[in-house]
C-alpha cells in the first residue's frame, strides 16, 4: 500500500508521498512515487501515484516515452485538464492490456490504481485533479482543497481538522501533513519513511 496526499491551497501547491511498497511481509521494497514533468518558467506538472505497483510503473513509463514522440504528451498539452485526461487514458490502456480480461490467467489480481495530478501550466491558474481507476477524474476545488490516495483513513482526521483553503499557508500544511503521515505511519505497516514533498 502507499500514502500520498495533494493539497490546492490560495498558498499555493502542496505534494507529499511515502514510499514503501509491499507484497506481503516477506517482500517489502522502496519505490518512489512522485514524478514531475516540467519546463521551466513554462510547466510544472506533479503525479503521485498508489495502487497496482506494476500498472502505475507502467503508467509513467509510456508517459515518458510519449514526451519524446510527436503526439500528445505532458509537455504539450494545453491545460491541466488535458494533462488528466492524458493521464486517464494512459491508465485504462495499460490495464486494459495487462489484465486482458481473463481471469483465468490474472488469478484475480486487482491492476487499478489511483493518481493525484497537479500543477501549472503558464496562462492558466494552479489545477489539482483525482484520476480514478477506470479513468475517469474529479478536480480540488475551495471546498474540497486536497484529496488522499492509498492508506488514508489514519491520516485524514488530521487534515480535516486544520486545512482550510483561504487560511491554510504552505509552511501549516506542510506541518499537518507531516503529522498526518506520521499518523499512518504508526498505525499502518504498509505506509513507511522516507516522505517525498514538494511544494510549489
Amino acid at each position: 500500500m502507499t500514502y500520498c496526499v495533494a493539497m490546492r491551497l490560495r498558498a499555493g501547491l502542496l505534494f507529499a508521498s511515502d514510499t514503501r511498497t509491499n507484497a506481503g511481509v516477506d517482500h517489502i521494497a522502496s519505490f518512489r512515487k512522485m514524478y514531475q514533468f516540467q519546463i521551466p518558467h513554462q510547466r510544472e506538472i506533479v503525479v503521485l501515484a498508489a495502487g497496482n505497483l506494476a500498472t502505475t510503473q507502467s503508467v509513467i513509463s509510456v508517459l515518458n516515452q510519449r514526451v519524446k514522440g510527436d503526439g500528445e504528451h505532458l509537455l504539450n498539452v494545453p491545460s491541466l485538464y488535458d494533462a488528466a485526461v492524458l493521464l486517464g487514458r494512459t491508465l485504462k490502456e495499460v490495464v486494459a492490456r495487462d489484465s486482458d480480461n481473463d481471469h483465468q490467467h490474472n488469478q484475480g489480481v486487482d491492476f487499478g490504481a489511483n493518481f493525484l495530478l497537479g500543477g501549472q501550466i503558464k496562462g492558466e491558474g494552479p489545477r489539482l485533479f483525482h484520476v480514478y481507476p477506470q479513468g475517469n477524474f474529479i478536480e480540488a476545488t475551495e471546498d474540497t482543497p486536497y484529496f488522499q490516495i492509498g492508506e488514508s483513513k489514519y491520516g485524514k482526521p488530521i487534515i480535516d481538522r486544520v486545512v482550510r483553503y483561504d487560511s491554510t499557508g504552505l509552511d501549516e500544511a506542510a506541518k499537518c501533513t507531516l503529522v498526518s503521515f506520521d499518523s499512518t505511519i504508526q498505525s499502518n505497516l504498509s505506509v513507511g519513511l522516507p516522505i517525498d514533498m514538494l511544494m510549489l
